[in-house]
């Protein structure tokens, strides 16, 4: 694909592209999708907002501050805008690290760095300062934007990293602090016109393998999804308020809470730190009418007892990993809510298969959401008839461009994306989720998902959350091997393992059961909630004969409690 004149001055995001032979194919099928040649995403969600909508209507709430409206959003982002190009000399192309939680003056740095032509780096607020530092050498940002609370870290990092890097904090004391320099600013600020294709967003991926990738967006691109999945699946209105979990810097959580709501006109909830059942009581109180969140949240505030919390949704949006059908059964017999299910990817930006409404089918995903196209492939590339496993792969508005990484050839296949999760189709154009592509499990010549297994075992009353993965074995090939969470209280013994084995074979065909059951307190996570089976994997060598095992330190999942207590330490 042929690109257009860039407004970037600095150069290194369209030099650092992949080579064109090596894209998917890119399809703009629906008339939204017909974007000018120029265009600043910052300048459509903020500016075109405010002209349409109002700047008195509300924009970003919290569950502890005033609301902000669009106008003030508006505002400050100018000023965001105004620090980075005046005291910090950033020029179109430049990029921006941004580290914070869900809160508003991350949304105003993310828009005041689109609106300066730069190019946005995010990171998860929790990412160790050595993680930190591995970003910075890929994606060389001039400045680097840190909630007060982790500057600590941000600055170890910066140091670390080899580069020369401005930090610059926001939200604490003193003069130098983003919030006081914004004040010291107009708000005047003419955004630049960048090109539709200039990169806009720099993504790490928050996949499951342990290796870093950087996936590249162009301004384009942050509208797409918003005009597919949002546009024909949500159907937001400016009257609805969006809720949801995922960090701003997972781009489930960007979409979400950002684009989705400025797009068309509604606002949005943001909490820096909230459970599953917190979250959906601040959500509540918001009157929240869509909310985003994994499955494990919504299990988990059914079984906290609290489904009325729920109740008042228009939307819920399940993605993040496979929402198994008993959980969607479980909450619209609770609530009435028929959860909307979806798969997306970092390397998409969003969700591309998914289905609300009457057309939602209990166990499917979904179908291709409009503006997208989507098959089954086999391992030679060839496309699967209905009903026969094989790989996703997907064609859209969107698509995977990494930042010079050789793996591009591993994601895209013959202009197909090809996402590393294991479908079928049925006749009807219906995608059924089987389980990752590195994670079907082969015992004694059976295929065995490890989402189905997971799904039953989810079912016994004692089991908070699980996860299961292949444990090599030397009669059988591979076993089932279950790692579980219990609620407190409850013993992870012997006989409670046997109990659960004898569950899961009373509840789905007995050869699928666990043979190998290991008890945790808490299941290995990335701060962008996604499970890590790597992990999972790594502490196999641990005896499967005791009654617990311990997940390596690294591996424990990141809570908002935990980034709370993080957060303090630092202030």
């Amino acid at each position: 694909m042929t690109l257009t004149a860039s407004a970037h001055v600095d150069t290194f995001t369209r030099d650092h592209l992949p080579p064109a032979s090596t894209w998917p194919t890119l399809e703009f099928t629906l008339p939204e999708l017909q974007y000018p040649v120029k265009l600043n995403a910052a300048a459509v969600l903020i500016d075109d907002a405010v002209a349409e909508y109002g700047a008195d209507r509300p924009a970003l709430h919290t569950p502890d501050g005033p609301t902000w409206t669009y106008g003030e959003l508006q505002l400050r982002a100018n000023q965001v805008a105004q620090v980075l190009t005046e005291d910090f000399g950033v020029v179109p192309g430049n990029r921006v690290l941004l580290r914070g939680p869900n809160n508003p003056w991350i949304v105003a740095a993310w828009l005041g760095v689109l609106k300066a032509g730069a190019v946005v780096v995010t990171t998860m607020p929790m990412l160790r300062s050595t993680e930190v530092a591995t970003l910075i050498r890929l994606t060389r940002p001039v400045v680097a934007v840190s909630d007060h609370r982790f500057m600590d870290e941000m600055i170890i990092a910066a140091n670390d990293s080899g580069n020369t890097v401005a930090v610059v904090a926001y939200g604490g004391a003193g003069d130098g602090d983003l919030t006081a320099r914004c004040a010291a600013k107009s708000g005047n600020f003419a955004t630049v016109e960048t090109a539709a294709d200039d990169v806009a967003l720099l993504g790490p991926t928050s996949g499951t393998t342990g290796v870093p990738k950087v996936t590249m967006h162009f301004h384009r691109d942050i509208l797409a999804n918003a005009d597919t999945f949002a546009r024909y699946i949500l159907r937001p209105t400016a009257d609805d308020v969006f809720a949801g979990s995922p960090p701003l810097a997972f781009t489930f959580g960007l979409g979400g809470l950002v684009v989705f709501p400025l797009r068309f006109g509604a606002s949005a909830l943001l909490t820096e730190r909230a459970g599953p059942v917190e979250l959906a009581e601040h959500a509540a109180a918001a009157g929240a009418t869509i909310l985003f969140t994994a499955p494990t949240a919504y299990r988990a505030i059914l079984k906290e007892g609290r489904p009325e919390l729920l109740r008042r949704l228009r939307i819920a949006v399940s993605a993040g990993e496979h929402l198994p059908k008993e959980t969607w059964e479980a909450v619209r017999d609770a609530t009435g809510v028929r959860l909307v299910n979806g798969i997306g990817a970092t390397e998409m930006l969003h969700v591309f298969v998914s289905a609300a409404g009457d057309d939602i089918r209990p166990g499917a995903t979904g179908t291709a959401v409009p503006g997208y196209r989507a098959t089954i492939l086999d391992e030679d590339g060839v496309e699967l008839g209905p009903n026969e496993v094989g790989r996703l792969a997907i064609i859209g508005p969107t698509g995977c461009r990494y930042l010079d990484d050789e793996r591009q050839g591993n994601y895209v296949s013959n202009g197909w994306n090809i996402t590393g999760d294991t479908f079928l189709r049925d006749e009807d154009g219906y995608f059924f989720y089987q389980a990752r592509s590195d994670n079907m499990i082969v015992s004694s010549g059976y295929n065995i998902g490890a989402p189905e297994v997971e799904a039953a075992i989810d079912q016994h009353p004692d089991v908070t959350e699980n996860a299961v993965i292949a444990c090599p074995d030397v009669e059988r090939g591979s076993v089932v091997c279950a790692f579980i969470v219990l609620r407190d209280g409850v013993a992870g013994d012997a006989a409670k393992r046997r109990e659960i084995q004898d569950f899961v074979k009373a509840t789905i065909a007995p050869y699928k059961y666990p043979r190998d059951i290991r008890f945790v307190a808490e299941l290995p996570r990335n701060p962008s909630g996604k499970l890590q089976h790597f992990r999972l994997r790594e502490s196999l060598t641990a005896d499967p004969a005791a009654e617990t095992t311990t997940v390596p330190a690294t591996a424990k999942s990141t809570t908002t409690d935990q980034l709370a207590a993080a957060a303090a330490a630092q202030d």
